[in-house]
């Protein structure tokens, strides 16, 4: 199907405080933008309170795709609706792969050209609901999501206290971490310089892939892909949430290669203002 007549997809992002389009910060969302804008099909975002994001989940038929540690079902945002297809689409990974497939020939072409992903991180943060190993389609890139998600995860605490959330959404990481109060999720002092280290030490790994190729910033070189856009997700989260300094020194990190493929995937980040839902 070519995007040049299509209707506009419906993109549910999560709404920070407002200007939304410049306050955005989480890294699922980031990942499906970012695919949108490669695939180059006409959306439009409509930004969600974390509060009503179950709600609206319910609202567009769309389950739960992760679940906590207890077995309870974790509601969260990306979330498309193609008016072209009738179909709803509520994993960053599944729309990446139905942009795909609906898409092919639109945009600046294939999201998951083949590439050896053999990206390994093991460790992971307690609590948090990473990103499901997918089977079938495009296992390679499904690996390498789960593991980026787990690299980044396990350091997230340094980002947390940055997101420019309202009142409201502070109070849903409160109750789902089950912490007396927003403050709980500081990172200061000598804890704050020591995750930063092992942050940087932990990024080694990775950084290795964007320097396979010397022509960069992409891992295939000049040529980004889907696992380009990952990274880029978390790397966007990062740039809005960390302090200035620290967001200084990771695109500095292992010869600045987190830095340049942030800068070249602005191209890919282009933000709507979107409305509420």
């Amino acid at each position: 199907m070519s995007s040049t007549s299509a209707k506009p997809i419906l993109f549910y992002d999560i709404a920070f405080k407002a200007p939304r389009e410049s306050t955005n910060c989480a890294p699922n969302p980031w990942k499906s933008r970012l695919a949108l804008n490669f695939k180059g099909v006409p959306y439009s975002t409509i930004w969600v309170p974390l509060p009503d994001v179950e709600k609206v989940r319910r609202s567009v038929k769309v389950p739960a795709c992760r679940k906590f540690g207890d077995g309870s079902d974790y509601y969260t945002l990306p979330i498309i609706t193609d008016p072209n297809t009738d179909e709803a689409v509520g994993d960053s990974f599944d729309i990446a792969v139905y942009l795909q497939k609906t898409y092919p020939d639109s945009g600046s072409g294939e999201l998951f050209p083949e590439q050896k992903l053999d990206y390994e991180f093991t460790e992971q943060a307690s609590g948090v609901p990473l990103s499901e190993m997918r089977r079938g389609d495009y296992e390679e890139y499904a690996r390498f999501n789960k593991n980026v998600d787990a690299v980044f995860s396990a350091h997230v605490i340094l980002m947390l206290q940055g997101m420019l959330l309202e009142p409201a959404g502070k109070q849903v990481f409160v109750k789902r971490a089950g912490v007396p109060s927003f403050d709980a999720f500081a990172c200061v002092g000598e804890q704050r310089e020591k995750v930063l280290s092992t942050f940087e030490k932990n990024l080694e790994g990775l950084s290795m892939f964007l320097k396979k190729d010397k022509s960069g910033p992409f891992i295939l070189g000049n040529k980004a892909s889907y696992a380009d856009l990952i990274i880029g997700g978390w790397l966007r989260m990062a740039s809005k949430s960390l302090p200035q300094a620290e967001w200084e020194a990771l695109r500095s990190w292992h010869g600045g290669v987190f830095g340049q493929l942030h800068d070249a995937l602005d191209r890919y980040a282009q933000t709507d203002k979107g409305r509420e839902a």
